[in-house]
């Protein structure tokens, strides 16, 4: 792959991460990571490469990147830093991806082909025809690097970030709390830094040793760290799921700002991305899909999705649900490669909702041959979509994380009893803080609570 293919490739990938995932508004945190991310890239092995800095709204801890210098960093991975250095470190080696055409190479040499979207579900290539924009971006996080690409980017991300003076043992710090916090399973369908980066092995004592030779060789008087000026970045960002981009209670998903709801089968499983939600068994033998169209009439959805996805319509019906109008249609499309192969028969129930200035698409996919098992699953969930009028709901907040300053010297436990964190949190929260329980903390230090 050429560098202008690259290049190219990157542009064309980078507007799917966005949309399937959304970009996480902080415009003082972007530009310190675009400044930092631009003094690495002068000092890398590939300094004229244009390079672009992205913070997703995910809460899922992750970081990577993409052909032709596009690097992406969760705020979920943000929440879970201490110290600009940890930043910057992390920073320095998805840059190391990118300098070491990691992702060039294997994208050139790897098909991404069936791709696990949440739990058990894999998507066959006939499921995936009708999710494909969504998931691009997705199938960029399943990518995987092999344990020497791993040790080379560790290798240069411990080289950038010590070159521009920041302390390269806090990237093996973070590490070492990943694997402590045993973020090796996937949360909603999305990677965590563990199942993307595959761990190559003593990497905690690999990049400290990295470190004290690069430190030792450049002898600056001073390694950045930088913790409070780091958590006082980060003050007020969202931590978790953001329930005013819908959120789940009892088997049913909700969501705030558009005001609408839904029931789900028990058991399924939720993929809520700002394109579309995906609910899944876990044997993935069906989807439920909801999107939006862009048509302005139920009609014209209708006869667009018919088009656009070639369906052989087998009923088409007008009428209410929850005093909405809406279309439901029940359809079939055979896919031209397995024409004369009956079980590859795709199967649809799909309805069209028009609620306040939306019209809302549902796609119950499965099988024609096991059709009538998840036929009323779908049905069910698609009849009882209405509007969301609960205050309650509606006025969820999304939790933060707060940045407090300690009152009185003390035991990290008895700091967080201080702040009305629930013993049951308290492990969880002291891992957020990179401490153990029993650590000691001084008056004025700084620590991350998490509230409303």
């Amino acid at each position: 792959m050429t560098e202008d293919q690259e290049v190219a490739l990157g542009a064309k990938y980078d507007p799917s991460v966005v949309s399937t995932f959304g970009l996480y508004e902080n415009e003082e945190l972007l530009n310190f990571i675009t400044e930092k991310g631009n003094e690495l890239a002068k000092i890398s092995h590939r300094p004229n490469l244009d390079y672009h800095f992205r913070i997703l709204d995910s809460p899922v801890v992750n970081a990577f990147a993409v052909p032709g210098g596009y690097i992406y960093f969760t705020r979920g991975i943000l929440a879970q830093f201490n110290s600009e250095a940890e930043l910057i470190g992390v920073l320095g080696h998805e840059l190391g991806h990118v300098t070491a055409r990691h992702s060039a190479s294997q994208q050139s040499k790897q098909q991404l082909g069936q791709l696990a979207l949440m739990g058990g579900l894999v998507l066959s290539p006939e499921f995936r025809y009708f999710a494909d924009y969504a998931m691009q971006g997705m199938q960029l996080l399943f990518l995987k690097f092999s344990r020497d690409n791993e040790k080379e980017s560790d290798r240069l991300g411990v080289e950038y970030s010590t070159r521009i003076k920041y302390d390269a043992n806090k990237m093996a710090d973070f590490f070492l709390v990943l694997h402590k916090m045993q973020l090796s399973s996937e949360q909603g369908g999305v990677p965590t830094f563990l199942s993307t980066h595959p761990d190559p092995g003593n990497r905690y004592n690999e990049v400290q040793k990295e470190a004290k030779e690069w430190q030792d060789s450049l002898k600056y008087n001073e390694w950045l760290v930088n913790r409070e000026k780091y958590l006082n970045r980060i003050d007020g960002i969202v931590f978790g799921e953001d329930p005013r981009q819908g959120f789940i209670e009892a088997n049913t998903f909700y969501h705030p700002d558009l005001k609408f709801k839904f029931p789900f089968p028990n058991g399924w499983q939720v993929v809520n991305t700002p394109l579309q939600v995906q609910i899944a068994p876990e044997d993935g033998k069906a989807i439920i899909i909801l999107s939006l169209s862009q048509k302005k009439s139920l009609d014209q959805a209708a006869d667009a999705n018919i088009e656009a996805l070639n369906l052989k319509v087998i009923e088409r019906k007008s009428l209410k649900v929850n005093g909405l109008s809406a279309i439901s249609i029940n359809s079939r499309q055979i896919p031209e490669e397995t024409q004369s192969n009956a079980q590859d028969t795709i199967r649809l129930q799909s309805y069209f909702i028009q609620h306040n200035t939306n019209i809302y698409v549902f796609h119950g996919i499965t099988f024609d041959s096991i059709y009538d098992t998840y036929s009323q699953n779908f049905t069910t969930t698609m009849t009882n979509f209405n509007s969301l009028t609960d205050p309650a709901k509606l006025n969820k907040k999304p939790e933060r994380i707060r940045i407090k300053q300690v009152q009185r010297s003390g035991m990290v436990a008895d700091v967080f009893k201080y702040y009305g964190v629930q013993e049951s949190q308290r492990k969880k929260l002291a891992l957020l803080n990179n401490f153990d329980l029993t650590d000691q903390l001084k008056r004025g230090d700084l620590i991350k609570i998490i509230t409303e």
